[in-house]
């Protein structure tokens, strides 16, 4: 469902910019923390978790802010 009024794809837009910050933020995160052989893993993997999460909701907007093709 591709949304028509403009205020909504714009709040959707904004959201799928806050996400995708949020995603690279956890990844840098997540590479430091890799970095260090005394990172606790249970964060690590909390932190991809989150990740895994954020980047199935940036799909499903994405998904939402194509429009449909006639078939």
């Amino acid at each position: 469902m591709h949304p028509t009024d403009p205020a909504e794809q714009a709040r959707l837009n904004a959201r799928l910019h806050e996400l995708r910050t949020e995603h690279r933020g956890l990844d840098a995160a997540v590479a430091r923390l890799q970095l260090d052989a005394g990172a606790d893993e249970l964060l690590v993997k909390r932190l991809k978790k989150r990740k895994l999460q954020l980047k199935d909701c940036i799909e499903r907007l994405e998904s939402a802010l194509i429009p449909d093709e006639p078939a």
